[in-house]
């Protein structure tokens, strides 16, 4: 995938998404190596992801909502994009019990944000322009092509064996994985004191994580 590039080792790092996506191509790519924050490796399971997550979760989850109901959110967010996004790129939030309804067209529709901002005016600024410009169907796609990527990995070797570094933040409502190294046996795990936008709360310690595990595999 990255040959052409002209990069021998790559190290591809993802964020908050498409970690399964990164570690498989980690796994194309021999002798790369793979960052992920906050999402780990995602078990593929015997039950397509959106349809587990719905009998687990239910279905005004996230994950689920996209699916079903295509188009939905999508308006819904695209009417409140700067709103939406001020509201959901937060640290610092009280904690509450779980609220019915689906939780992204709430945040959009949510007048009074909570917590902290986890960047700037001007930072925020960026993202709402983009968004603004292409709308946010894009992005959810991502979620609606989940089961696809499951059926398209059932031939496939689960392991990942390349070299892995593994960051989640201490107060994340994301879970970690209890398994692994069972499929990711070269990994090594690191934990910052943040929740759950990693690398826009802790910016400098996350660049020190990486930078020192990619120096300590240079010295092997």
């Amino acid at each position: 995938m990255l040959d052409p590039t002209g990069f021998p080792e790559p190290t591809l790092v993802c964020v908050n998404g498409v970690e399964l996506e990164v570690f498989e191509a980690g796994r194309e790519n021999a002798g790369n190596s793979v960052v992920a924050l906050s999402l780990p490796y995602q078990e593929r399971g015997e039950t397509p992801w959106i349809e587990f997550m719905e009998a687990v979760l239910g279905a005004d989850f996230y994950f689920v909502h996209f699916n079903r109901k295509p188009g939905v959110a999508d308006a819904v967010l695209d009417e409140h994009t700067a709103q939406f996004l001020r509201n959901i790129f937060r640290k610092n939030e009280p904690a509450k019990p779980p609220q019915p309804g689906m939780v992204m067209i709430d945040l959009a529709r949510a007048e009074t944000p909570l917590g902290e901002p986890v960047m700037s005016d001007g930072e925020l600024a960026v993202f709402i322009s983009a968004f603004e410009a292409t709308g946010f169907t894009g992005s959810i796609n991502w979620y609606r092509n989940l089961d696809r990527n499951w059926r398209l990995l059932a031939d496939v070797d689960p392991v990942i064996r390349q070299p892995a570094l593994m960051i989640y933040g201490d107060r994340d409502a994301v879970l970690r994985s209890e398994r692994l190294t069972a499929f990711v046996p070269n990994v090594e795990v690191v934990s910052l004191d943040c929740g759950h936008w990693i690398q826009q709360e802790k910016p400098d310690e996350t660049n020190q994580a990486i930078l020192k595990w990619l120096d300590q595999r240079a010295a092997v």
